[in-house]
């Protein structure tokens, strides 16, 4: 171990400062939030959102270029004493999801609280801009950390921002909801940290890249990163363990919503990843795999029927979420690799990568967009809502354009997604995946027709607007909409800026 972190030294890169921005803009919105007057929350987010979009854009740039990893030593403290920020090809692109989504949540939501001008620059509106910038920094500080322990701060940081929006109207069920979901979070955190420490316990260090190196550690790290998976997926809401998700999501502001479903629960699937494919010993990640391909199958299958039965549309949108968080689950055992090549070289490492994005992208415009129709009818009962698409055209079409990522139909990114996965699983002899992501397709396109037939139907009465929409809350999940659809011009093969940093951490571990 020794002259393993010897090698794995890091030293801070060329524009290595852009992670830190990534990490401390946000935190510096909050703090001038809380010092000046309500009234310059909205601003202040707006020129936050703006230079995060630049900086997170800049750092895509910046690996591109590079063809090698960002990295900041911080501090100058080399761990295990210190800690570092890293940013590979996935990092990147989840720092631009996670970006983008956000931007066009503030967009959103600045137009939603802008209806009632006298409350505009009340109480919830203010709270949720805080929260809405801590919610960003803790989510890049779980995509950019590397040390395990400093990835539960981040997570517990993420989780009481994320828990507070699911209840900011105050009523009662929302409330409950936001109770259910720190519950599980908490109990999530609580594995989580038991996992750590016996990792701790058993190498004396938690820096991921020094951890990168395991071949073999006993059944200490087995019952470790038991612990810390189980712990994650609870807070990704993976089922069995999904819960508290369809009441939190389906109950919070539409904004929040958007977040919650797009970028919050992906930081867990995310630390799962990092721990299957960095830490775990191979036959150790294989069984994982196997497991976590059978709990994202049964997610895909049940969670998509369930969806299919409900009569509020943003509760089946939740329903819908959890569906399809287990397609990144089903990647592992397709993205295994072999000897020769790694798990970032097949091409469903892309797959789940594209699903990964696209599944965030699509499913915040459908949340923006059944927030756009519930504030415009005062409700989002899916059977009264026959021929809304006449009222709000581009919510509408956000919806339906949303639906094909989902179901995976061209030229769609979750085609794209879909495609390779679909690929992967017969090419390497796993039939009972295929027909799974098969049924899904099938599943999704279901309950996505079913409110599609409502928003073409002819309603015996007229429906009836009870608050004017301005076109720019409809036009953000339009955006959404269709930068999910335009993610199907990704090649169909190996992407190889997925695989930035990926390569080079490879070849410092080989023996």
């Amino acid at each position: 171990m020794t002259q393993l972190a010897a090698a794995l030294v890091p030293i801070t890169s060329a524009g290595g400062y852009l992670l830190v921005l990534a990490v401390i803009m946000p935190v510096c919105a909050v703090l001038a939030m809380l010092a000046l007057n309500p009234r310059y929350s909205a601003p202040v987010a707006a020129v936050t959102l703006a230079a995060g979009l630049v900086v997170s854009i800049a750092i895509v740039v910046k690996l591109f270029r590079n063809g090698t990893a960002l990295v900041y030593v911080v501090g100058g403290w080399q761990p295990p004493l210190g800690l570092t920020l890293r940013a590979d090809g996935l990092s990147a692109t989840m720092l631009a999801m996670t970006a983008v989504v956000i931007t066009a949540a503030g967009l959103f939501a600045q137009a939603q609280y802008g209806l009632v001008l006298d409350k505009r620059h009340g109480r919830a509106p203010t709270t949720f801009w805080i929260l809405l910038m801590a919610t960003w920094s803790a989510l890049n500080v779980v995509f950019l950390g590397e040390d395990l322990f400093n990835l539960y701060v981040a997570l517990e940081l993420l989780t009481f921002a994320a828990v507070p929006l699911v209840c900011l109207d105050g009523r009662a069920a929302t409330v409950s909801a936001a109770l259910r979901y720190l519950m599980f979070a908490l109990l999530g955190s609580l594995l989580y940290l038991l996992g750590t420490a016996l990792i701790y316990g058993r190498f004396g260090t938690l820096d991921l890249r020094t951890l990168s190196g395991i071949s073999d550690g006993g059944p200490a790290v087995s019952a470790a990163l038991a612990l810390m998976i189980a712990g994650l997926l609870a807070k990704a809401a993976l089922f069995p363990l999904h819960l508290w998700l369809p009441p939190a999501h389906a109950g919070a502001p539409a904004a929040a919503s958007a977040v919650l479903s797009a970028l919050v629960i992906k930081a867990p699937v995310f630390l799962i990843l990092r721990l299957v494919l960095d830490v775990a010993p191979p036959e150790a990640a294989q069984f994982a795999g196997q497991i976590l391909a059978i709990m994202g199958a049964s997610s895909i299958l049940f969670c998509s029927v369930m969806a299919l039965k409900q009569a509020r549309l943003k509760l089946m949108i939740a329903y819908s979420t959890v569906a399809q968080i287990g397609y990144l689950f089903i990647v592992f055992p397709l993205a295994a690799g072999d000897g020769e090549l790694p798990a970032w070289g097949t091409i469903a490492w892309t797959g789940g990568a594209l699903q990964l994005v696209s599944h965030a992208l699509a499913k915040a415009a459908m949340f923006l967009a059944a927030g756009a129709i519930a504030e415009a009818f005062g409700h989002d009962r899916i059977a009264e809502l026959g021929g809304f698409a006449r009222a709000l055209p581009m919510s509408a079409a956000a919806f339906g354009l949303a639906g094909l990522s989902l179901m995976g139909i061209p030229p769609s990114g979750g085609f794209i997604a879909k495609c390779l996965l679909l690929t992967a699983a017969v090419v390497n002899g796993h039939p009972w995946l295929a027909a799974t992501i098969l049924a899904g397709g099938l599943l999704a396109a279901s309950y996505v027709f079913r409110v599609i037939d409502r928003a073409l139907a002819t309603p015996a009465t007229p429906i009836q607007i009870r608050t004017a929409i301005p076109r720019r809350m409809e036009m953000t999940a339009l955006a959404l909409a269709i930068a999910a659809v335009l993610l199907g011009f990704v090649p169909l093969q190996p992407f190889a800026f997925l695989q930035i940093g990926r390569a080079d951490a490879a070849a410092m571990v080989a023996p």
